[in-house]
């Protein structure tokens, strides 16, 4: 049993052909498109430009933004040359195995289950201390108590204790079942709250334009200096150098597009429209973030953003600034609980179909992989997942994995690119529907550029969250030395 095999590629293929006795093909290229712009638009966009602005780049967040999606940019053209050529269920988890061998295989798959279950988790979180915003400015009814909207590990400024987080446990159970469902069905209803959420944004865009004060603006790039926040924290403020650590707070924006590429074995023409969700969502949103930061920097001052205006950022400088519209303000609280819900969704549909693939193959138990007779869904590994992320939305603060998500997929972005330059050499004559500009077989430009960019926002994230990638790949290892190892199909044929 060699721990380096590969999975033929001639494997793959049949399986991604005989998808009809398996998995339901249902998705078009504007559900992928809906499905990116879902798990894209979210938390980033409502919180972390406030942040970046704040802690970073002020006004020359936009750059960051831009930085930030040169980098994912370069990943997802490598997405989508594995993923018309491979058109199967299990992302990068899929692709590494093809290419590079199955210990690497499971390390990816391990590392994908900490950026999507994980994420979902810390968004579920974030939907909860939302949802109570909601209850309180936009409805104008009490609020839900602290101790069951919070973990039994934190606790008020009045001495009150959670107990358990029940809106977070609740959003991440009913967007279990509605995947177990059906992925067209929840595809459908993304698709509402994708028009919901991008019509707010644009809005927001349109409106404030009117109200941005140029001194805000000025200067563009502040001058070099260092900020610090109310942890004692410093960080680099102006300057290239904060545009950069800018570009490595935002990356959390961008972090979902590619969970579009987990959909593959659901997709009715995936060489085709692959292509198309993963790049037209990634593009539709970096154009969104940019005008977006450009507007928010432009209406409130950087010092609102370290003050009165932090999470609530965007419906703060509203309320602050923009008189006339306090009615958007609203709309902006329900566009964070509609974002945050496809966010989740996004997550928990990728999360799903890497349980599924690991599960056919054996590193994970075979219920993993068992589809549903009537819907054709993987609903056990659907019910495992909420159990496992609704019990960490319930029982664990969303502070504690802090940059884990993103490490998380920065790591996955760069087995990608790898995966696209071994395939390349090992298998020159396959199709490819969609090839990866500006990368022949001599020198692949766009993989090797993609793998220099995300080191260097992996560089930017700091030893912390590397201690923390390390000690959760070592877990990893364990479980598959363990179990996958001696469960594998592909070492251990019957």
């Amino acid at each position: 049993m060699s721990i380096w095999k590969r999975k033929p590629m001639a494997q793959l293929l049949a399986e991604a052909s005989e998808s009809e006795k398996g998995l339901k093909r249902t998705l078009t290229a504007w559900s992928l498109v809906a499905l990116g712009i879902g798990a894209i638009i979210g938390a980033g966009l409502f919180v972390r430009t406030a942040t970046a602005a704040a802690q970073n780049a002020g006004p020359s967040v936009t750059i960051g933004f831009i930085v930030a999606a040169i980098g994912c940019a370069l990943a997802g053209l490598c997405y989508a040359e594995l993923s018309s050529s491979i058109p199967i269920s299990g992302s990068a988890y899929t692709y590494t195995y093809a290419t590079m061998g199955e210990l690497l295989a499971w390390i990816i798959g391990w590392d994908l289950i900490l950026e999507y279950a994980v994420g979902a988790a810390t968004v579920g979180i974030a939907w909860s201390e939302y949802l109570n915003n909601l209850l309180v400015k936009v409805l104008h009814v009490s609020p839900i108590p602290y101790e069951w909207c919070h973990s039994p590990f934190q606790h008020s400024a009045e001495g009150i204790n959670g107990i358990i987080n029940i809106p977070a446990f609740f959003i991440v159970a009913v967007i279990s079942l509605l995947l177990i469902k059906g992925t067209q069905e929840s595809a459908f209803v993304n698709g509402i709250i994708v028009v919901a959420k991008v019509s707010i944004v644009i809005m927001i865009i349109i409106f404030g334009w009117h109200f941005i004060n140029p001194t805000n603006h000025t200067p563009y790039i502040p001058s070099p200096t260092t900020y610090t926040d109310d942890q004692g924290i410093g960080h680099s403020y102006g300057g290239i150098m904060g545009i950069l650590g800018a570009a490595g707070t935002v990356f959390f924006a961008f972090i979902g597009f590619d969970a579009v590429s987990t959909a593959a074995q659901e997709t009715k023409n995936p060489k085709r429209d692959m292509p198309i969700g993963i790049l037209g969502s990634l593009a539709i949103c970096t154009v969104l973030y940019i005008l977006f930061a450009h507007v928010l920097t432009g209406v409130a001052t950087v010092e609102d953003f370290r003050t009165g205006g932090k999470e609530a950022s965007v419906a703060f400088a509203i309320q602050k600034y923009m008189i006339g519209y306090e009615w958007l303000a609203q709309f902006v609280t329900v566009a964070i609980l509609a974002g945050f819900s496809s966010v989740i969704l996004v997550m928990l549909l990728g999360q799903s179909r890497v349980f599924y693939s690991m599960g056919n193959d054996g590193l994970l138990p075979k219920a993993f992989s068992d589809v549903h007779p009537k819907y054709k869904t993987p609903y056990k590994a659907n019910l495992a997942i909420l159990v496992i992320v609704g019990a960490f939305a319930a029982f664990i603060p969303g502070d504690i994995v802090g940059d884990m998500t993103s490490i998380g997929t920065l790591f996955a972005f760069i087995l990608v690119c790898i995966s696209v330059i071994v395939l390349r050499k090992t298998e020159p004559d396959m199709k490819r529907e969609f090839k990866a500009p500006l990368s022949d077989y001599k020198f692949p430009l766009v993989p090797v550029l993609g793998i220099l960019v995300c080191l260097a926002m992996i560089f930017g994230l700091g030893w912390t969250n590397w201690a923390r990638l390390i000690g959760w790949l070592v877990l990893g290892l364990i479980v598959y030395f363990a179990y996958s190892k001696k469960n594998s199909k592909l070492n251990n044929p019957k």
